[in-house]
């Protein structure tokens, strides 16, 4: 990563570095034009919640883990903004857990999915990680969307029982949920049509989630799902 002009000891240092994160992703190509508007909105929600985890955030990271935990087929889905955000910790996530990691934009091309999955396969390499990573092929589709937003991996999405949606559109998390899955996303906006519909909303910042998550694998928490979970209370 390129230097970042804030100081360390600036009080809102850490989201002066997610914005850095999210700048170096585009200046690479990784991302679509809309993602820093995208980012920006998230960013102006979590300052409202003081940038911080708050207690029912940590309870549903919880929940979401036992989810991940207990799956027959987790699945870990990314897009551009997630992978510069929090790319490495899920990659972690994903290999304590042993389950794939499956790159799945919004806005499909060729150029962005091979950037992003070399991203992905060269933090694997330098952390020593074994996680497959899935997205270049279209074999599976979401059914309910048209056009390339339907496309996913036959062995990836379209396989999983539980997935793992961070920053997910609203109609692509309905089209997941209509597929019997367990959707587990992450929105700072708990207004939002994702956050209503999923199974197991995190209103929280998805670096922190990601962390928090890669934690309870390293720990090995034993946690299980909660069965009368209520996403809306």
């Amino acid at each position: 990563m390129n230097p970042i002009a804030a100081d360390p000891s600036h009080p809102r240092y850490g989201s002066l570095l997610r914005r850095h994160l999210i700048e170096e992703a585009a200046a690479e190509g990784l991302l679509a034009g809309s993602a820093l508007i995208a980012h920006g909105r998230g960013e102006a929600y979590d300052y409202l919640l003081g940038e911080r985890t708050t207690p029912s955030a940590a309870k549903a990271t919880e929940e979401a883990y036992a989810r991940l935990r207990t799956a027959d087929h987790p699945v870990i889905s990314v897009n551009g903004n997630t992978v510069a955000l929090a790319g490495r910790d899920l990659l972690h996530l994903a290999a304590l857990l042993s389950c794939p990691v499956e790159v799945n934009i919004f806005y499909r091309t060729q150029a962005r999915m091979d950037g992003l999955i070399a991203k992905m396969e060269g933090w694997c390499a330098e952390d020593d990680l074994n996680v497959d990573i899935l997205g270049r092929r279209t074999d599976g589709r979401i059914p309910g969307l048209e056009g390339p937003r339907a496309q996913c991996e036959a062995g990836g999405i379209a396989a999983a029982d539980v997935v793992l949606v961070p920053l997910e559109d609203g109609d692509r998390c309905e089209a997941l949920v209509a597929m019997g899955k367990t959707v587990l996303v992450v929105d700072l906006n708990p207004l939002s049509r994702t956050a209503r519909t999923a199974t197991v909303t995190v209103v929280d910042e998805v670096g922190r989630v990601a962390e928090a998550l890669r934690k309870h694998a390293r720990d090995a928490l034993e946690t299980e799902p909660d069965p009368e979970w209520d996403n809306l209370a």
